[in-house]
């Protein structure tokens, strides 16, 4: 299948879903039915005024007009921010004024009617010309909604293993560049190479680019894994789907950096799922178990959640059903409110509304007291708290419209158990000491014993029932990045069973997520098991249902605990093993890591104890500094801990500064902040010293899992003992319907990494390189020679030894990145090292022109090379097998003398095969006759050798003298005293050998010089899709030919292959 067939075959697919076909030449300005101008224009301007004045007949056509102009010249230079301006234009409509009844009346310009497909044109335009300021491109497929390029289809050759769907990826980045004006209208952009597809937005990076694995929202993969485009262009682009996505789940924030985000599949079906369970759940006539549960989305980790409920908060309140209705958003965490808060204000576009926060209980009340209707109110759970002359707390609203949101919604506080709540009042006296021990070290924990002359007793209620006592007629809904409990009943019996699912196992599979490693190092600090009190539930949720300032009342065993672990030798210990490890790890891996520890004075003690390992990590100043503390705390705190308490503002700073990959604070150490909804995807490893269980540990670890270039996992780093923790919430994990475990030993890695390295070991039998520590360039090259010796495997197995072990070494390395911190791969880095580098140089040639994918993976193993040391930089070639890097557009006789003497024959072969293949390109770029020449010789050539019809000394001579006619070749026009053009028509014409015979060079050297003229000044934009002009010039060609007494045997062969030539300089033409 060629690209072309794929496009048709797309096309066919758009028109079942309703679309209607459109040939892009033929709606041109100069086409068969004009629809546009010129080819500057990038939307169609008739079909856009005609949607106008058929969708607002009430509104004036001078109105309509104005409309019209406004969105045709955004009259913004930056293209996302035109993007974002014309996409208000799109959703809200065009703002207009015009008189009526003698009064200035305000008025808004629909562009498309989002209720009604039916009242919109679609169109699929294939090959659509775009003239740029100084280039002129031409998309596969773009979309048009009443004549609005709003998705862009780039589509590269199935067949084609080097045309994959990121070179599409790579098209579009020129595009966006060339030819600009298209992409301040688009909405969305696909890529495609048929099997694989992918969508993203306009400031989305290659990482961004995502699947779209489902039709209907249910079945995955429907059509089967080879299937992607077809799938992605019948599950989004029918017209109603897409027209629902673009209104609700398209979003632009502006935290400093304009960034402009689209839902994925698993967003858009799961606020579509909510919406239709809120709607019936809000009804005053549903049933009794279904009334006021609006379901739990659960959604893992580090897979959109926030972007999810944005859009879901969205879509409800535009809900007619709903009717304006209000929405209470509710989280369990001072600084989780602030965060989610952050992201819905960031989509103030979307939401059309600015979103308030209540700061106090009081203000809590007034905003939702006897609210009419619409709004969105933040709040935390405790807020929701009786106040010390109630019993229960009061109804705020008894409306049915009132949808509340909850973030995170299974945690203990959410419960409706009643518990018997004993108020003491009196004075404290001291009582006998809780002594813990380590082994080595004693402490002493104090406790307090009260004896009060007098008591209170209540019953206090869980959250969920003050929930419902404030707002008894509101619909529930939860949003989740970890399972349900299967115990926990609390929680269903408020927000009902799940309603979509969303694992980690597919966000895996999906890249929406990456694996997280799992790594012990109990061992090398020699903490004992012993040591360590058991933590109970209590403890483990200690204080969770207080805010942050009433957190410091810690129970006596976790103060007891803390002594153990915060003794002065163990954190020493532990923060000389944890530089050593980053530092490891950042070698293999580019990256920043969070530590999280028990207390706020552990993490100050952790801190000095690190800078004095690193004295320059340590700067005061909260903007400089590799390394600081983000905690709570006021100014009434002890001196230990006052320098690393920061104002909310500098807080803020210090997330910026971490999220940044580019700034130099790499490490943050924490107690509770940062450990949910928070998102700074470079942050690789987590270093935990904390005891954690469940839902908090998975919450926490999951700040490891985002995708980031070229990053193969996180990596969490256990220096306190919660491997069985970890398998518990493993356990819970995947049994509530999710597929597959969350994270993996690295020792499982290492396992993989030792099973690829005895491979290449293997494919090197033979060849003795035991001395690759100090053989340098020889060795490596020696290497490299033998594996191109290997006999190819099968009958299509080109290059079947390079390919299998740089495939091989590929796989390694990649293991070796998750694995390196551990002995047994320490053990071989060096050799590690070695064999990346002889797949370095045996595929450099290939990595240059390689899918962007492949350069990214590669980045980590390249920092490995960087600290290995068999080589301290990218292999070079010539470096390899020791020649000097010649100037290659000349190819002189000594440098091909050079080439011919050396030892490594293979390489040899490779490295000559190499040099004229990108001087073909690059000589003969716009050269047809030449160019297919010498690509015809050189496969001849290559092919024989690889099947050994020919011997290795042969092939280099064969090369050898081929570059010598090559050299020739280029300096063939200025001999005959052509221009660069006309040398390449020169060409097209003795292609015939009659023709060489029969015309003398002076004759074919005037044809080439008037067909360079004629062609010159006739051809225009899009001919070569045209066949009227094809036509035309076609005659023209002949006329010319026939004047010089062309022979008529080859001429109509000469005539396209003038033509084929034609097109290829048109561009450089225009």
């Amino acid at each position: 299948m060629t690209e072309d067939q794929l496009e048709q075959e797309a096309l066919s697919w758009l028109v079942e879903l309703g679309y209607t076909h459109r040939f892009g030449p033929d709606i041109a300005h100069d086409g068969t039915d004009p629809q546009r101008a010129n080819y500057r224009q990038v939307l169609l301007p008739f079909q856009l005024r005609e949607a106008i004045a058929r969708l607002n007949p009430e509104i004036p056509v001078a109105a309509r007009e104005d409309a019209l102009q406004r969105v045709m010249d955004l009259g913004i230079p930056a293209q996302l921010t035109a993007n974002r301006a014309f996409h208000k234009l799109l959703v809200n409509g065009v703002p207009v004024q015009y008189q009526k009844d003698g009064e200035t009346v305000g008025d808004f310009v629909r562009l498309v009617d989002w209720s009604d497909p039916a009242r919109n044109v679609f169109w699929a335009v294939n090959q659509f010309t775009i003239k740029g300021p100084h280039h002129t491109r031409r998309p596969d497929i773009v979309l048009f909604v009443n004549g609005l390029p709003l998705v862009l289809i780039e589509i590269k050759n199935p067949a084609d293993l080097h045309a994959d769907l990121w070179k599409a990826y790579d098209q579009i980045q020129t595009y966006k560049e060339q030819v600009p004006d298209v992409f301040q209208y688009n909405e969305v952009l696909v890529i495609s190479d048929g099997s694989d597809a992918r969508l993203g937005s306009l400031s989305a990076n290659a990482e961004r680019f995502l699947q779209w694995r489902t039709i209907d929202g249910v079945a995955l993969d429907p059509l089967g894994g080879f299937q992607e485009l077809q799938t992605l262009l019948r599950g989004l682009m029918d017209p109603k789907v897409l027209l629902d996505y673009l209104r609700y789940f398209v979003l632009f924030e502006d935290d400093g950096q304009l960034v402009k985000k689209i839902a994925g599949y698993h967003q858009f079906h799961a606020v579509r799922a909510a919406i239709e369970q809120v709607v019936a759940a809000s009804r005053t006539d549903s049933d009794a178990g279904l009334r006021g549960k609006g379901g739990v989305v659960w959604h893992t980790q580090g897979s959109g959640k926030s972007i999810t409920m944005t859009c879901f908060a969205a879509r409800v309140m535009q809900e007619p059903a709903m009717a304006n209705p209000t929405i209470v958003v509710i989280t369990d965490r001072n600084d989780l409110d602030g965060q989610l808060f952050g992201v819905f204000s960031l989509a103030q576009d979307l939401l059309r509304e600015q979103p308030v926060q209540a700061s106090t209980r009081q203000e809590l009340r007034r905003l939702l007291g006897n609210r009419p209707s619409g709004g969105i109110v933040f709040a935390t759970i405790q807020k929701f708290m009786p106040g010390e002359d109630e019993d229960m707390f009061p109804v705020l609203s008894d409306r049915h419209n009132i949808v509340v949101i909850a973030d995170e919604a299974h945690r203990t506080q959410y419960g409706f158990e009643a518990k018997l709540k004993t108020r003491k009042t009196g004075a404290a006296r001291p009582s006998a000491a809780l002594t813990t021990s380590d082994g080595e070290h004693t402490s002493q924990a104090l406790t307090a014993e009260f004896a009060p002359p007098e008591y209170t007793t209540s019953y206090q209620v869980g959250y969920a029932q003050h929930l419902r006592d404030a707002l008894p007629k509101a619909t529930f809904v939860a949003f989740t990045g970890t399972p349900v409990s299967s115990t926990d009943r609390d929680t269903r019996a408020v927000f009902g069973d799940y309603i979509h699912v969303y694992d980690m196992q597919q966000a895996k599979e999906d890249g929406a997520t990456v694996a997280i490693y799992y790594e012990s190092r109990l061992a090398k600090l020699r903490l004992k098991d012993e040591a360590l009190p058991v933590i109970d539930d209590e403890v483990d949720e200690l204080a969770e249902d207080e805010e942050e300032g009433a957190q410091a009342r810690l129970k006596s065993r976790w103060a007891a605990l803390e002594k153990v672990v915060g003794a002065e030798p163990r954190v020493a210990s532990v923060a000389a093993d944890l530089v050593a490890h980053f530092e490891e790890r950042n070698k293999a891996q580019e990256g920043k890591a969070m530590v999280v520890t028990m207390s706020r004075d552990i993490c100050v003690h952790l801190y000095d104890a690190i800078v004095q390992l690193r004295p320059e990590w340590h700067d005061p100043d909260p903007e400089k500094g590799v390394i600081k503390i983000v905690m709570t705390g006021s100014a009434s705190d002890k001196a230990l801990l006052r320098p690393h308490i920061y104002s909310g503002q500098t807080k803020k700073r210090l997330e910026k500064r971490f999220k940044d990959p580019a700034d130099p604070l790499r490490l943050v150490i924490v107690r509770d902040m940062w450990l949910t909804g928070f998102d700074a995807p470079c942050v690789h490893t987590m270093y935990v010293d904390k005891p954690m269980k469940g839902h908090n540990l998975m919450q926490a670890i999951a700040r490891v899992n985002r995708v980031f270039k070229d990053k193969q996992g996180g990596l969490v780093v256990d220096y306190i003992g919660i491997g069985n923790e970890l398998k518990a919430a493993m356990k819970e994990y995947t049994a509530s319907q999710g597929r597959g475990k969350p994270t993996v030993d690295a020792h499982e890695a290492l396992a993989v990494m030792l099973e690829k390295l005895d491979l290449l070991q293997a494919m090197l039998h033979g060849f003795d390189y035991t001395g690759f520590k100090t053989g340098g360039h020889k060795v490596l090259a020696g290497a490299a020679d033998h594996v191109l010796g290997i006999v190819p495997q099968g009958n299509d197995a080109k290059r079947d030894g390079k390919k299998r072990f740089a495939d091989t070494a590929l796989a390694m390395s990649k293991a070796f990145s998750l694995c390196c911190t551990l002995d047994e791969a320490k053990a071989v880095r060096e050799e590690v090292a070695f064999l990346q580098a002889v797949k370095v140089l045996l595929t450099k040639r290939d990595t240059t022109q390689q899918k962007r994918t492949d350069a990214q993976r590669d980045a980590a193993i390249r920092q490995i090379i960087g600290q290995a040391v068999v080589s301290d930089a990218v292999v070079d070639i010539f470096d390899a097998v020791g020649l000097e890097k010649p100037n290659i557009g000349l190819l002189d006789e000594a440098f091909l003398a050079q080439v011919k003497s050396l030892p490594e024959r293979n390489l040899a072969v490779e490295l000559l095969e190499r040099l004229l293949e990108g001087e073909i390109k690059s000589k003969f770029a716009s050269n047809v006759v030449q160019q297919r020449k010498f690509s015809d010789l050189l496969a001849g050539v290559i092919t024989r050798y690889q099947n050994r019809s020919i011997e290795t000394a042969q092939v280099m001579e064969e090369l050898v003298d081929m570059a010598r006619k090559f050299r020739e070749a280029i300096n063939r026009g200025e001999q005959l005293g052509l221009s660069e053009d006309e040398v390449r028509f020169y060409y097209a014409l003795i292609d015939n050998e009659s023709a060489v015979r029969e015309l003398a060079d002076e004759t074919l050297k005037k044809i080439a010089h008037e067909l360079t003229e004629n062609l010159r000044q006739n051809v225009s934009v899009d001919w070569a899709k045209r066949e009227s002009v094809r036509a035309t010039l076609r005659l023209m060609v002949k006329r010319i030919l026939r004047k010089y007494k062309y022979p008529p045997d080859m001429q109509d062969a000469a005539v396209d292959l003038v033509l084929q030539q034609a097109e290829a300089l048109a561009e450089s033409w225009q």
